[in-house]
């Protein structure tokens, strides 16, 4: 009897249990949150009083749908908390991260209750609802700016007024891409604080350096507000704008000037009229790289003040001496506007200039002379027709070396106002004696002029001469090429015809001459091929050009104007 009423217990326990298992669900008292994804960082929750956009699609727990944001095609937007929405709505939002998705189970008495709502929620019905947020704002939010990189060297920031450039990429909070300047391939360029932009961006840009790098994210009162913008922003959209700064002037700039580097000593600085050849490499002020006169081998060479080049160059080419390096910075304004040039330099665009001047001239400048040595006795100068051999070393004014006679390892000899130099060296080796050392400073007007020397001498440089006086010989009255030293004998012509024949060929006129200067009685311009001078002074004297001399042509000779080589 035992055994069988402890095994009729069992077996209604047991049926109690089963029975337990299967039965109907019990009513919820409070929601159910199932956390479906959580996105890995959560800047901010919602709080109660925070305005919300989001998805959803709602059912009942059979799966049957009664609602969906979706087939509206646009977001459901509402305050948290303040009762705009179905008590366990607002209670399931708090908390959520924009990109969280969530399935809320909600009883009835925290949604529409006993009565239901219409046609489509029965009474006392369970809702679930599976919940994506998109966005949150509070009425109470400003501009919050995030600076992920900022440039060591931060000279200037952005303030009202100032026009900038920059690229973006304008994304909601969800991170849906809007808009951005770099699928346009080209920066948006606006003033800043005039109202041109809207609200939020216009103080998210306030104090930004050229390179910086920010994440301006704005309610949408400082956005597009309430209506949105087309299709791409919906209404009562946060906005999340990720901006580099490429530019920055103001319409009231001037050019700024960074000396890099200046020589110990400056004899000269550039002025308006100035032909200059300086080295250059230009930048945006991002650092983008638009030309360079090094890529081209060669200076850039131009008058300066006369608007030769952009306004902003012309100024700051001003001032500088030989040697200086400069950085110069252009407002656009002041260097090629709002069209710019092209593919290379963007319209609107600051220029910088990294300058290095090479040398500098004007049209009315002479030879410069300085003497650094003159031996105390300098009785004899150099003059016009003296026949003079000196060393030199020839440079550019930046030090460049061009040529030296003692890498050669001779003099160079030349008859000075004969045409064998340039102009300037002819001027600049007048008045030496033998031992002293100059300084030469010849103007390209004076030197090689604008074409140089084909891989020598650059066109229009200003060449820098060292030079050291080695021997001179005095030359011949301004255009003479023969003078007497002693009286004429004279029967010259008898002198001349050694064989008595009645006439002087070219050999005895020769012999004649050579024989005057050996001895003295005679002189030959020095410097010049003493052949020449006296195949020369032979056909002025031979009057029928018949190879001869007579007599009578000697005759004729001596009644004419003498000429400076004849007889």
């Amino acid at each position: 009897m035992i055994c069988r009423l402890y095994l009729r217990i069992f077996l209604q326990a047991l049926l109690i249990t089963f029975v337990a298992c299967n039965a109907p669900p019990v009513p919820l008292d409070d929601i159910v949150i199932e956390k479906t994804s959580v996105p890995e960082t959560c800047v901010r929750a919602v709080q109660s009083g925070d305005f919300v956009r989001y998805h959803y699609h709602g059912t009942f727990p059979d799966g049957k749908k009664f609602d969906s944001s979706y087939d509206k095609g646009s977001t459901y937007n509402v305050y948290v908390g303040k009762r705009q929405l179905i008590e366990g709505m607002d209670k399931a939002l708090v908390g959520m991260c924009v990109n969280e998705r969530r399935l809320v189970k909600i009883p009835p008495k925290m949604a529409y209750g006993k009565d239901g709502y219409g046609d489509t929620i029965p009474p006392n019905s369970i809702l679930h609802f599976d919940v994506l947020l998109l966005d949150i704002w509070n009425p109470e939010d400003k501009v919050q700016i995030k600076t992920y990189y900022k440039p060591e060297n931060c000279g200037r920031t952005i303030e009202v007024s100032d026009f900038v450039r920059y690229h973006y990429n304008g994304t909601l909070l969800d991170g849906t891409l809007f808009d951005s300047s770099h699928n346009r391939l080209r920066t948006y360029d606006t003033y800043v604080g005039i109202g041109w932009l809207i609200a939020g961006m216009d103080q998210g840009l306030l104090g930004m350096c050229v390179g910086e790098k920010r994440i301006i994210t704005m309610p949408p009162s400082l956005g597009y507000g309430e209506n949105g913008d087309g299709s791409d922003i919906p209404g009562q959209a946060s906005l999340v704008f990720d901006v580099v700064l490429l530019d920055l002037h103001n319409p009231k700039d001037s050019i700024t000037v960074e000396k890099l580097g200046v020589p110990e000593t400056c004899q000269r600085q550039s002025k308006v009229g100035d032909f200059i050849r300086y080295h250059y490499n230009g930048t945006l002020m991002d650092g983008t790289f638009f030309d360079s006169s090094y890529s081209r081998k060669r200076t850039y060479d131009t008058y300066i003040g006369k608007g030769y080049v952009i306004a902003g160059m012309d100024e700051g080419l001003l001032g500088v001496c030989v040697g200086e390096k400069r950085r110069i910075t252009i407002p656009p304004h002041l260097a090629y506007g709002e069209e710019g040039t092209g593919t290379k330099i963007p319209g609107s665009a600051v220029l910088i200039f990294d300058i290095d001047v090479i040398d500098f001239h004007n049209p009315s400048d002479t030879v410069e002379i300085t003497t650094f040595f003159k031996p105390s006795k300098c009785d004899i100068l150099s003059k016009k027709g003296d026949f003079v051999k000196y060393h030199y070393n020839a440079t550019l004014m930046d030090g460049t070396l061009i040529d030296s006679t003692h890498s050669y390892g001779k003099t160079y000899n030349v008859v000075l106002g004969s045409g064998q130099v340039v102009l300037g060296m002819d001027m600049g080796l007048k008045d030496m004696c033998i031992g002293e050392k100059r300084t030469v400073v010849i103007p390209p007007h004076l030197g090689y002029g604008e074409r140089g020397v084909e891989g020598e001498v650059p066109g229009s440089a200003v060449l820098v001469f060292d030079i050291e006086m080695i021997d001179l010989e005095e030359g011949l009255p301004d255009g003479y090429m023969f003078i007497w030293n002693s009286d004429v004998t004279p029967d010259l012509f008898t002198e001349m015809d050694k064989n008595l024949d009645g006439h002087v060929d070219p050999v005895e006129f020769s012999n004649y001459i050579n024989h005057q200067v050996v001895t003295g009685k005679g002189k030959l311009a020095p410097g010049f091929d003493a052949g020449k001078i006296i195949d020369n002074m032979f056909s002025n004297q031979d009057r029928n050009s018949d190879g001869k001399i007579t007599a009578d042509e000697f005759k004729l000779k001596d009644e004419e104007t003498k000429e400076h080589d004849e007889l």
